[in-house]
């Protein structure tokens, strides 16, 4: 993960979701990566599943080489359990939604452990 510390951080779960969309936007690769814990693991449209930083990293490398718009899409009401916390966004196009499991981090701030980002496809 990136070392910058410049670039905002999640204060509520619901953040990681718009921070998600506006890096995919601008190619913010590091920036994709630091939104996940280091054992974190993501959900990939061909079925596996990219698991930890240096695989997640992969991943996002592929999403933005072709440099595809994202919208950000109507936020669902997060479920919370202690330090964790279920996310949900239904996609601008209104067919397909994700889900999350974020987890609060020793200094207050969220990162995902777990990100589904198409439920339905």
């Amino acid at each position: 993960m990136s070392g910058d510390r410049s670039r905002e951080r999640a204060v509520e779960p619901e953040d990681l979701s718009r921070f998600v969309v506006e890096r995919l936007n601008t190619g913010d690769v590091d920036g994709l990566v630091a939104l996940y814990e280091p054992g974190a693991v993501l959900a990939l449209p061909d079925g596996t599943v990219a698991t930890g930083e240096r695989e997640i990293r992969r991943a996002y490398e592929g999403f933005t080489a072709d440099r595809p718009v994202f919208q950000h899409g109507e936020q669902q009401r997060t479920l919370h359990h202690g330090d964790l916390a279920l996310t949900s966004v239904q996609l601008a196009d209104g067919k397909d939604a994700t889900d999350e499991v974020a987890r609060r981090q020793s200094d207050g701030t969220w990162l995902w452990v777990i990100d589904r980002p198409s439920v339905l496809g």
